[in-house]
């Protein structure tokens, strides 16, 4: 952690236990706010994906073939 995430931190240790609970709630739903954004960004993808196959611009490939070609290129299989 950065030296003021630190600080930060041993500051939000020392208050009493309701207003850590308070933080660690806001801190949490914070993250599911950032969470929210990547499923719909991931969400926009595919149906532009699965668009783009129906229109004929993509062309699908066999599951197996691209686990070889990962094992192939990645794990040096």
């Amino acid at each position: 952690m950065a030296r003021g995430t630190n600080d930060l931190l041993h500051e939000a240790l020392e208050l009493p236990l309701n207003e850590r609970a308070k933080m660690a709630a806001e801190l949490l739903e914070s993250l599911h706010d950032a969470e929210s954004e990547v499923d719909a960004a991931w969400a926009e993808e595919i149906r532009a994906r699965a668009s783009a196959v129906r229109d004929g611009e993509l062309q699908g490939m066999d599951w197996r073939l691209v686990l070889d070609k990962v094992e192939q290129d990645i794990l040096g299989r």
